[in-house]
């Protein structure tokens, strides 16, 4: 009778650890969406400092670049 309950248990630790990543998962996305105009704006700033074309990078948002998008999900230049 122990073995059944062994069981029970470890497939109830495996679910909690399941909805603890999912929870991860989403908290991550939903930050990486609320501060992508920033993140891309200090990336920006990085490749400009090492002498790159920071230009491109700046100037849109990231909705506009999700629109710039073809349906292989390359841009304009790709």
């Amino acid at each position: 009778m122990k073995t059944i309950q062994k069981k029970k248990n470890s497939g109830q630790a495996i679910v909690e650890y399941i909805i603890i990543i999912v929870i991860v998962a989403v908290a991550a996305l939903t930050v990486m969406g609320i501060f992508s105009d920033t993140i891309r704006g200090k990336i920006a700033g990085v490749v400009a400092v090492f002498g790159g074309d920071a230009s491109s990078a700046v100037s849109t948002n990231s909705a506009d670049v999700l629109k710039q998008l073809d349906a292989n999900g390359l841009g304009n230049g790709g």
